[in-house]
């Protein structure tokens, strides 16, 4: 397993990597010792990004910079996901740039609306935050739900603002949690 971090225009990310393809990324705002601790747990070794990883620094990079951006075909190494969570995140992978569906879509699409707390538990233990897209996921009547990620709900709202989708607020008011 290989790992970097990188700067874009939302802060400090960290990806981790292994010849499958993206095992981790890690939004901004969390510490940079934690971030590097937990990489090391991972037994991640800081590497130079081959090609295609490289292509996903970018990637990111400019979705930081508020370009439409289409992570679907980014290769991702699910090692050690459960079942349910990868069948979640296939949903995901299919949820574009400015779009959004709520717990209760998913876990219809799955076959049990009564699925949809299941379905917010995949969403926090989502190793591939942005590039599976779990902030696209809204609660009933489009509320923000949660978010596991550094700055909570405040992070996933400016998210959706950087696409354009607006949650009560014009996304110029937003900040960024990161």
């Amino acid at each position: 397993m290989y790992s970097t971090t990188f700067a874009t225009a939302l802060g400090e990310f960290a990806l981790v990597w292994t010849d499958h393809g993206v095992r981790r990324v890690y939004l901004p705002g969390g510490e940079p010792a934690e971030i590097a601790e937990r990489m090391a747990k991972l037994g991640a070794k800081p590497a130079e990004p081959d090609r295609a990883m490289a292509a996903v620094l970018d990637q990111v990079e400019d979705y930081a910079d508020g370009q439409q951006v289409d992570f679907s075909a980014v290769r991702l190494d699910l090692t050690g996901v459960p079942d349910f969570h990868r069948r979640c995140y296939d949903i995901l992978l299919t949820i574009g740039w400015g779009k959004t569906t709520t717990y209760g879509d998913m876990a219809r699409k799955l076959g049990d609306v009564g699925l949809s707390r299941a379905v917010g538990q995949a969403m926090g233990a989502n190793p591939i935050p942005l590039i599976i897209p779990c902030h696209r996921v809204l609660a009933a009547g489009n509320g923000a739900g949660g978010f596991s990620a550094p700055g909570g709900t405040s992070s996933k709202r400016a998210m959706l603002a950087l696409e354009g989708v607006s949650m009560g607020a014009p996304p110029g008011q937003m900040q960024f949690a990161f």
